[in-house]
């Protein structure tokens, strides 16, 4: 197989060729990332038949799902991410046991005192949203204090985190954060979930190697290679490299899109081992991936990164990487116009 009809598979698999109605390109790709909401938004309108800015909500949640990060991901999916310690502690309000959070330095709760402060928060989000501020302010009311205010509602997560982990709660799907109930679910055993998982990225984010799904996952490569032994995966070798998938009834008889506007993480850049991608030139790496962590939204001219953009009001900047032709840049500028109406002035850096 040549590399150009293995980016035929991937993107036509990640609904970058052929796009879907919204559900399913969640449940096919495990969600999208959204620690920044626009991100999230925009890898949904690339890939949705169906995409409306009005509805676009409605039957999904935002938590932390595949590899402790937040995801927009189907309500229905809720037991396959949230796994609540193997259901143990699911809407557990008890915090006398070590956590990942209690074992900081830092952390300044008593479980007792937690537990006050989760029954509040519990209480607030199961008659609305509320958010973040409107919360702390909540809980100062109830003489939280300033140390423990640090510890409940830690930047990197805290007891908010934990209570989205135990299944109280979930993120708003929306861009201004806020804390919603959960509906009621059932989580999935720990190695069931992740043979799910594994089986989704081999069915549509595949064909991957084993670095690949490492990559996405988190997983060894024991693990990965276990779950290889329990799925129907087939294989072939591309570059040297073995490439596998599960067969799943689609065609690859379309060709490559002259350009694509990929999102701030996407999944075509978090999919697979960013230093192997056939996608990103090794030399713009930095450009996309920065040493922040940040993953920027990446310009895609017939299936290679060839910049980033961004887009603020009314206005896209372009940052490109290499000598684009006048013609590439009509494609580029086109294909601007088609995703954003209210486009007024496109700039180049």
């Amino acid at each position: 197989m040549t590399v150009e009809e293995l980016k035929i598979r991937q993107l036509t698999n990640q609904h970058l060729i052929s796009p879907a109605d919204k559900l399913t390109v969640v449940r096919d790709l495990c969600g999208v990332q959204a620690q920044f909401f626009p991100n999230a938004m925009h890898s949904l309108k690339i890939r949705c038949n169906d995409y409306n800015e009005q509805t676009v909500a409605d039957g999904l949640v935002k938590n932390w799902t595949v590899r402790g990060t937040v995801h927009v991901f189907a309500e229905s999916d809720l037991p396959l991410f949230i796994r609540c310690d193997n259901g143990e502690s699911y809407r557990k309000n008890e915090w006398g046991g070590c956590t990942f959070w209690n074992q900081r330095g830092k952390w300044s709760l008593t479980p007792e005192r937690q537990k006050e402060l989760s029954d509040i928060i519990i209480a607030a989000v199961s008659e609305r949203a509320y958010t973040r501020d409107e919360l702390k302010e909540l809980c100062r009311a109830h003489g939280m204090t300033l140390l423990e205010e640090e510890s409940m509602f830690e930047p990197w997560g805290g007891g908010i985190r934990e209570l989205c982990e135990r299944g109280f709660m979930n993120y708003a799907v929306q861009e201004k954060k806020a804390y919603i109930a959960s509906p009621e679910f059932k989580p999935i055993p720990e190695e069931e979930a992740n043979l799910e998982i594994a089986r989704r990225f081999f069915t549509n984010i595949a064909p991957a190697t084993v670095h690949d799904a490492m990559y996405y996952t988190g997983a060894k490569q024991a693990e990965v290679k276990n779950w290889l032994t329990q799925l129907p995966v087939e294989s072939f070798d591309c570059g040297g490299k073995t490439y596998y998938y599960i067969p799943n009834g689609k065609t690859y008889d379309k060709e490559i899109p002259p350009c694509i506007f990929l999102a701030g993480f996407d999944q075509l850049m978090l999919g697979y081992q960013k230093q192997e991608s056939i996608y990103l030139p090794k030399e713009y790496l930095r450009g996309i991936f920065n040493l922040s962590g940040i993953v920027m939204p990446s310009v895609l001219l017939n299936g290679k990164v060839v910049g980033k953009w961004k887009k603020k009001n009314s206005t896209l900047t372009f940052t490109f990487f290499e000598t684009v032709s006048p013609e590439e840049k009509t494609i580029i500028n086109d294909k601007a116009e088609q995703l954003w109406s209210d486009l007024k002035k496109i700039v180049s850096e």
